[in-house]
């Protein structure tokens, strides 16, 4: 009996060691793996430290006074920690306002840049337009116009709505324009869904601008999430469309160009200028940690569709 069952597992190749397993007593593929991983990372935390110390250092410089700055090199520690630079970019450069405005913007053009890029990514990605695929690579074609030489038709177009030195100008103006990577991430994650799913909502009796609010937007969250992201730091960093629209009313300055206000004729408050980066910087940090979760897989669905 022993010998059949013997014979038997030989036949069906049972007990015998598989094509791709490794021998016994010999390193498998995984040790090898987590030491390849090892070393990278090895190789680039020199490059992480290299990358994020001009950060560090304008940070520890918005503790420092102006002559420990210029003294103290490349130190990141302060001898004492001086928070007058903060108190000094707030009111003095009336950093409150431009706070303020900048919040307005920015969300106002996020919301705005949704609606408008979802819907014309919906329109594209689901309906059957004629010259469809021209009119996607007239889009993308403008990607490459520079923003520069699209300033004086935009701002003749403000002026002539009666909305120049305004924020409502800025708004237009920032959110206006056709936004080609958020068209084309809603656009490929619409066209990825089944088209079940609509087919079913179309026997219910709901017309395609229910099916868009109802069941196409909730489904894009991941989308919506990185969208708001780029849109976020690319309108709170923002500094040619708001210098150009508030030139003659400073009250309406954002912060993209309120900063400039510590450069002076003669001189420049650079300690003044790292607390006002510093409080520039930490409302986009704090976004980005909210939104990071659908960031990758919004860019995942939509490269996917």
């Amino acid at each position: 009996m022993a010998a059949t069952r013997t014979n038997d597992k030989l036949r069906t190749g049972a007990g015998a060691p598989s094509q791709g397993s490794a021998p016994a007593g010999s390193p498998g593929p995984r040790p090898r793996r987590r030491l390849g991983r090892w070393a990278l990372h090895l190789a680039l935390i020199p490059l992480a430290a290299i990358w994020i110390y001009p950060f560090l250092w304008m940070v520890s410089a918005a503790f420092k006074s102006q002559s420990e700055m210029f003294l103290g090199g490349l130190d990141l520690l302060p001898d004492q920690v001086n928070l007058d630079n903060f108190a000094r970019a707030w009111d003095a450069a009336s950093f409150g306002q431009y706070m303020l405005n900048s919040v307005i913007v920015t969300f106002t053009v996020v919301l705005s840049v949704i609606v408008i890029s979802s819907l014309a990514g919906y329109g594209l990605g689901r309906g059957h337009l004629p010259g469809k695929k021209v009119l996607v690579v007239l889009l993308v074609a403008t990607m490459f116009i520079p923003k520069v030489s699209t300033i004086i038709p935009i701002f003749l177009v403000v002026d002539a709505l009666g909305l120049d030195n305004s924020l409502a100008g800025v708004i237009l103006a920032e959110a206006g324009p056709a936004h080609v990577v958020a068209i084309l991430l809603f656009m490929g994650f619409f066209a990825g869904i089944p088209n079940e799913l609509e087919e079913a909502a179309l026997i219910d009796g709901a017309g395609h601008p229910r099916i868009y609010a109802r069941i196409m937007l909730p489904l894009a969250k991941p989308v919506i999430g990185t969208v708001a992201i780029f849109n976020f730091i690319s309108s709170w960093n923002a500094f040619l469309v708001p210098l150009v629209f508030t030139l003659t009313n400073p009250e309406l300055r954002t912060l993209g160009v309120g900063i400039y206000a510590f450069f002076g004729e003669f001189s420049t408050d650079w300690t003044g200028l790292a607390a006002a980066a510093v409080l520039t910087i930490l409302p986009i940090i704090v976004v980005f940690l909210w939104l990071q979760r659908f960031f990758v897989s919004g860019l995942a669905g939509a490269v996917k569709g």
